[in-house]
């Protein structure tokens, strides 16, 4: 329904924060990694009908059970998106150390 909305907003934080974060985080691989999956999700649920081009937008806002419902998957599930982003994105840092660890000794 709306699990999309908690990776959305971490990216868009991230985005606006990525001056202020090293070079040798490479935020924008971050970045790709949560705002390409928002984008997917985006898609999808309009495929399906959950996400309508007009107010209120997701169709889970129709009904306050609808809501309690999303607000619920938003916060697991979205969570668990960006904790999942977060963590591939940890491991593609720890690689890319490695490599440029292993050229300098070569």
């Amino acid at each position: 329904m709306g699990c999309f909305v908690a990776p959305a907003a971490f990216g868009i934080l991230t985005t606006a924060f990525r001056k202020k974060i090293p070079k040798e985080y490479h935020i924008e691989w971050l970045n790709t990694l949560l705002l390409g999956g928002v984008a997917v999700l985006v898609v999808d649920h309009l495929a399906s009908g959950e996400l309508i081009l007009s107010f209120p937008f997701l169709t889970a806002m129709k009904s306050a059970e609808d809501t309690a419902i999303m607000l619920q998957e938003i916060a697991i599930t979205g969570t668990g998106m960006v904790l999942a982003c977060v963590l591939v994105w940890s491991m593609m840092l720890a690689v890319s150390r490695l490599q440029a660890k292993s050229k300098q000794t070569a």
